[in-house]
């Protein structure tokens, strides 16, 4: 089927005014532009594809961690183990098994991101080539620093620009002040839920404060001669 497409003179000033203009468009040229616009279609749904796809493989601190390791049962990790990471936010950093159950807790808040970009943070410093730590650079500030980035984290707009200044030549240091405000959200926001969370007192084998406090109260209670429970006073 062809289409009949007029051009009008007035668009040409080069023709005669009385003479009309007219071209026989085919079936192909009709196509063209459909094929224009499904082509664009078909690349923005292979972009989202791939940033889908790069979301699901980095949704664990897996891929920026140095402690890289499959997740660990919580059968494996002894009461005593857990309780040692409640001495301090620090000494649960320093144990594998409590950054990677910190990780999930903090995933139950939609804010694992911050544990990513620390474990980012730490990887970047032990790296010595200039090429990889450019790439490293270029990576993190990528997926955690710019805005609107897939796992941005919560910084000030000043810590922003100034990563932003150094990454063309980014040193070992250039991310270290929003790792130390990021590590500082964590401990004094995140962790001290985290000790609190059903996930930690499940490793420790701990109650909740509810469930402490009536056991406690339990044990002041004694029975008098006609079977009626009264409560004595108690060093507990």
């Amino acid at each position: 089927m062809e289409t009949l497409l007029f051009l009008f003179p007035q668009f040409n000033y080069m023709a005669p005014k009385e003479e009309a203009y007219f071209k026989m468009l085919g079936p192909e040229d009709l196509r063209a532009p459909k094929m224009k616009d499904d082509s664009s279609r078909q690349k923005d749904k292979e972009r989202k594809s791939r940033l889908s796809l790069f979301l699901t493989k980095s949704g664990s601190h897996e891929n920026v961690s140095p402690h890289k390791k499959t997740n660990t049962a919580s059968s494996d990790i002894s009461p005593e183990a857990a309780l040692q990471w409640s001495d301090s936010f620090e000494e649960l950093l320093k144990h594998s098994d409590g950054v990677e159950t910190f990780s999930q807790f903090l995933r139950t808040e939609f804010s694992e991101e911050n544990i990513e970009f620390w474990l980012a943070c730490e990887e970047y410093k032990t790296i010595d080539s200039e090429t990889k730590l450019l790439s490293k650079a270029k990576y993190i500030y990528t997926i955690f620093i710019e805005s609107e980035a897939p796992k941005e984290v919560n910084i000030d707009y000043n810590t922003k620009m100034a990563i932003q200044k150094s990454i063309a030549q980014p040193t070992k240091s250039c991310f270290e002040a929003a790792q130390m405000k990021v590590h500082s959200l964590m401990k004094k926001d995140s962790y001290p839920r985290f000790l609190h969370s059903d996930i930690y007192l499940r490793l420790t084998r701990r109650k909740g404060p509810g469930a402490t406090m009536f056991r406690r109260r339990s044990r002041s209670c004694v029975f008098n001669e006609r079977g009626e429970a009264t409560t004595e006073p108690s060093a507990w």
